[in-house]
C-alpha cells in the first residue's frame, strides 16, 4: 500500500487508528487535518511508532464550510496522489437540549450530516479527477433505524448513510470506492460518562474492522457484524415498543 492518508478529522480516536494501521501497511506520509492542529502531538507519535515516516499537519474546521475547497485543494495538490481519505470528524451532541434549542440541534445536523455532505462531495471531485482513491465514511445503526431517544444525531447519521450509498454508486468505474462503516456503541471520548449499548466496540475494533473493509474491497461494515443481523430484526419491531429503545 501507497500513497497519502488523509484523515479528516485527526483528533478522532477511530481516525486516528485508523491511520496507524494503515501506517503500519506501509502507508509512510499521513495528514492529519482538524482544527488546532498544533496540539496533534500524542497523535503523531503513534503514527511514527506505527511506521509513518511522515505527518503533516493541516487546520481543518468541518463547520466552516466555505473554507473546505480551499483546504482540500491544498492538500491534494502539496501531499498528492492521496490513496486514503478517512472523514472522521462530528459530534454526538446533546439530545435532551437539542429537543428544546434548535441552535445545538442544527448544530449536531450541521456537523454530522450537512459538513460530510460539502467534504464528500468535494472529495469525490477531487480523487476523480486523480483517478483513484478510496474514501471511509462513519455512518452508525443509529441511522438504520432512528429512535426516540437519540433522533437528532440519528436522523444525521440517517441523511449521511444514504448520501454515502448514493456517492458510492456514483463512483463505480471511475477509480473511486467508498466504504461505509456502521458501528453500535464505540466506548471512547464521544461517550464518555454513558453506560455502554449491547454490543458495544472500541475504537481500535472499529478501526480493526474498517481496514478488513478497505482490504477486502468492501462496500458497507457493520461493527461488530452481529449488528447486520441485529437491526434485520429490529426493523419489524412495532413503533410503540420502539420509541421506548434506550439509546
Amino acid at each position: 500500500m501507497s500513497g497519502t492518508v488523509l484523515v479528516l478529522g485527526g483528533r478522532s480516536e477511530i481516525g486516528a487508528a485508523v491511520a496507524q494501521r494503515l501506517a503500519a501497511r506501509g502507508h509512510r506520509k499521513v495528514v492529519l487535518a482538524a482544527r488546532r492542529s498544533a496540539e496533534l502531538d500524542g497523535e503523531e507519535a503513534a503514527l511514527r511508532q506505527a511506521g509513518a515516516t511522515e505527518v503533516v499537519r493541516a487546520e481543518f474546521d468541518a463547520a466552516a464550510l466555505d473554507t473546505h475547497q480551499r483546504v482540500l485543494d491544498e492538500l491534494f495538490r502539496q501531499h498528492g496522489p492521496i490513496s486514503v481519505v478517512v472523514t472522521s470528524f462530528g459530534i454526538l451532541g446533546d439530545q435532551t437540549r437539542a429537543e428544546h434549542d434548535a441552535e445545538h440541534a442544527v448544530q449536531i445536523v450541521h456537523t454530522d450530516y450537512v459538513a460530510h455532505v460539502a467534504v464528500l462531495t468535494r472529495l469525490a471531485d477531487l480523487l476523480r479527477e486523480q483517478g483513484s482513491g478510496r474514501i471511509v465514511v462513519y455512518s452508525s445503526v443509529a441511522g438504520v433505524r432512528v429512535r426516540r431517544a437519540n433522533y437528532v444525531y440519528g436522523s444525521a447519521k440517517a441523511g449521511l448513510d444514504g448520501f454515502a450509498s448514493g456517492l458510492a454508486d456514483a463512483l463505480v468505474g471511475s477509480g473511486v470506492r467508498l466504504l461505509i462503516v456502521r458501528p453500535g456503541f464505540v466506548i471512547g471520548r464521544m461517550t464518555g460518562g454513558m453506560d455502554p449499548a449491547p454490543w458495544s466496540s472500541t475504537p481500535d475494533q472499529v478501526a480493526d474492522a474498517t481496514i478488513r473493509g478497505l482490504r477486502r474491497g468492501s462496500r458497507v461494515v457493520w461493527v461488530p457484524r452481529v449488528l447486520r443481523w441485529v437491526f434485520a430484526g429490529m426493523r419489524l419491531v412495532p413503533q410503540f415498543v420502539w420509541r421506548r429503545m434506550p439509546r
